[in-house]
């Protein structure tokens, strides 16, 4: 059964996320794990688990100053501008 997840990409400063350009994905995928694979492929980064809350998961890029966040995906999230979708 596959879930759809919102995941964010932004670049950091320090170790927070400074949103000073972000990229968006909703991605199609089996688990949270599938789901940053897909983005890893689509983005030729590496990430690792940073940190999980339960409803928003962080991985911290292992090549840049980068961070995704990956949440389940809700439609309120529909009205950011330039989501990309991912299957």
């Amino acid at each position: 059964m596959q879930s759809i997840f919102y995941v964010e990409i932004t670049d950091t400063y320090g170790e927070d996320a400074n949103y000073s350009w972000v990229k968006r994905f909703k991605v199609h995928a089996s688990s949270a794990l599938g789901a940053i694979r897909k983005v890893s492929t689509e983005t030729g980064l590496n990430f690792r688990k940073e940190w999980d809350s339960g409803d928003l998961i962080r991985y911290d890029s292992t090549q840049c100053a980068v961070c995704a966040f990956l949440s389940g995906y809700e439609d309120h999230a529909e009205h950011y501008s330039n989501v990309k979708s991912l299957k």
